[in-house]
């Protein structure tokens, strides 16, 4: 990462359910230990990571200080740590607990575009980028 932060984020800046969820991260993030990196920025380019716009768009995405991929719940366990919320992280990784969590989330990122108003002309696939 270009800094030290303990994680960096990939968030859909076009989502306003992911948003919510990325100004708490913002406000809490006194420590600036959050690296942002909004994946719906123009100047984005998913390649440059080595994978595309589509693997971005498929489900949340972080990267650890050293640089190793996070998908998914674990991204919100670096990042719920990161601003403090130990305890919830612990909670999430109970087992049953983090068997619910994974299955849940991979419910909203299966249907994200849909729950959140962005489908068009019943098509819930990521708009095509122009580059």
């Amino acid at each position: 990462m270009a800094h030290e932060a303990e994680v960096e984020v990939f968030y859909d800046g076009d989502c306003p359910l992911c948003m919510r969820e990325i100004r708490m991260l913002k406000r809490r993030d006194a420590r600036r230990a959050i690296r942002f990196t909004d994946i719906a920025a123009p100047d984005f380019d998913a390649l440059v990571y080595g994978l595309t716009q589509a693997d971005f768009m498929a489900r949340i995405r972080g990267r650890d200080a050293e640089g190793r991929w996070l998908e998914g719940v674990d991204v919100f366990r670096h990042l719920y740590r990161a601003v403090g919320f130990r305890r919830l992280v612990a909670l999430s990784e109970w087992p049953g607990v983090a068997t619910l969590a994974e299955i849940a989330y991979e419910a909203f990122a299966k249907n994200r575009l849909r729950l959140t108003g962005r489908c068009e002309a019943d098509a819930c696939t990521p708009p095509a980028r122009v580059t």
